[in-house]
Parts: structure tokens; C-alpha cells; sequence
């Protein structure tokens, strides 16, 4: 009876392990190096202002001022990103550029 009490803690202990390396959080978006290397690409942007201001924010940047888009279709404006204001642009692929 000791022998499986003793095997039963050994089993259940060694199954937590792989328990505790599932995870469950969802894919973040391609960081800048995945990013079109002809971003900002022109197409129809189907993003709302609030949709690219989200999408920047998601990356980092902060204080995201308001955004236009120009006649290529890209969302363009200023944020902060690691303390420094910058422009940025958003395409309709959701590509993250700076100006």
C-alpha cells in the first residue's frame, strides 16, 4: 500500500510540471522586423482611427496623437516610443512604420 501511495505522489507530482508550461495567451502581433520591408504599403484601409491607434499602442507607442489618412490609404500621425516622439504610419496590413 506504501509502494502506491508513494507512486501515486511521484506520478501526480512530475504531471504538474507539464501542466504549468501550457499557454494559453494569444499571438501578439509580428514585431517590426516581420514588418513588409516596403512598409508603409498604399492599399485600402479597411482600420478604423481607433483600430491603428490601438494597434500602436499594442506596440509600445503612447501618446498617440491623431491619426490621417493620406491618399494612399495609410494612417499617419505622431507617438512616443521610448520616450521619444516620433511619426509613425500604420497600413492597411497593420505594418508599423516610422517616418
Amino acid at each position: 500500500m506504501k509502494k502506491l501511495l508513494i507512486a501515486t505522489l511521484i506520478a501526480s507530482a512530475t504531471s504538474f510540471g507539464a501542466i504549468a508550461q501550457t499557454s494559453t495567451t494569444s499571438p501578439m502581433p509580428a514585431p517590426k522586423a516581420d514588418a513588409d520591408k516596403n512598409a508603409p504599403l498604399p492599399g485600402a484601409n479597411s482600420f478604423t482611427e481607433g483600430q491603428a491607434k490601438s494597434r500602436l499602442e499594442a506596440n509600445g507607442y503612447s501618446n498617440v496623437g491623431a491619426l490621417k489618412k493620406d491618399d494612399n490609404g495609410v494612417w499617419k500621425g505622431t507617438a512616443t516610443h521610448s520616450g521619444a516622439q516620433v511619426n509613425v504610419s500604420v497600413d492597411y496590413r497593420g505594418n508599423i512604420t516610422r517616418n
